[in-house]
């Protein structure tokens, strides 16, 4: 692997653990964009006998190392589902808790982003925070907008829904204005009014703490992403179960619905038609 040094840990990475990327390199394609649904913090604190906002300051922690991990790989685009907007119905305590951590952490790591040409990036009802985070994301934003080793997006207070009926109001509006023609209206015409619309769909989608649902993320991009759900809580999800998650999707066959050579009528055992 020819990729420059990073270094967002506090830990140095070892000679194992460089071997082990090394040899996910050589087993297969590395996912170009990894989507993560980042569930569990909660459950793993009240296991430890602690408040619900102990294991988000702790999930902090697999962010980083998810991050150092994907951009060591080669993953380009790595997406993370930290607020939903069903999030907003949760304590009053427990979300002001989630906002100071917000603003924390991006002090403390935006500079660190950038050294190690990170760009971060948001998607989402970004107005529904409070000025303060806002001012925050913008600065981490504009500060690390030109780097170009992997693109991390937060989706913070995002909805799947959310973004189709936005992509859907804008289209009605350009049919109005006698812009675009219904007729002309197709995938890649929604997609490209879609929040993510400057990167690619997902190629593996990853839950963490084993619950299965998709939970109005990313609903119209994960189409034909891969999932790969992990009983772990997301606190203990480094970059082992990265790993993983990873040798997982490099052992499956993605078709798209279709069928090499028109001739593939047999399934191999656990794949899917």
């Amino acid at each position: 692997m020819s990729l420059e040094p990073i270094k967002l840990t506090d830990k140095e990475q070892d000679v194992v653990d460089k071997q082990k990327q090394q040899d996910l390199v050589a087993s297969g394609e590395v996912p170009r964009h990894v989507a993560i649904i980042m569930d569990g913090n909660g459950r793993w604190a009240q296991s430890k006998g602690n408040i619900r906002a102990f294991g988000h300051k702790a999930g902090v922690d697999s962010v980083r190392d998810i991050t150092e991990a994907c951009a060591q790989l080669g993953v380009e685009y790595l997406t993370l589902y930290a607020f939903s907007t069903e999030n907003w119905g949760r304590p009053k305590a427990e979300v002001n808790a989630l906002m100071r951590l917000l603003v924390n952490s991006l002090k403390k790591e935006a500079e660190n982003l950038h050294k190690n040409n990170i760009k971060l990036a948001t998607i989402g009802q970004i107005e529904r925070f409070p000025k303060k985070c806002q001012e925050e994301l913008q600065e981490a934003a504009d500060l690390t907008c030109d780097n170009t080793r992997l693109h991390l997006c937060l989706a913070l207070s995002y909805s799947g829904r959310w973004d189709i009926t936005e992509a859907v109001k804008k289209l009605a509006e350009q049919v109005k204005e006698g812009e675009i023609d219904p007729e002309e209206i197709d995938d890649n015409v929604i997609s490209s009014h879609l929040s993510t619309a400057e990167i690619p769909d997902p190629d593996l989608i990853i839950r963490t703490s084993g619950e299965y649902r998709i939970s109005n993320f990313l609903l119209w991009q994960l189409a034909y992403s891969e999932l790969y759900i992990t009983e772990t809580y997301w606190p203990d999800f480094r970059r082992d179960e990265l790993y993983k998650a990873i040798q997982s999707y490099q052992s499956r066959e993605r078709r798209f619905g279709k069928l090499e050579n028109n001739n593939s009528q047999k399934k191999k055992a656990g794949s899917y038609v």
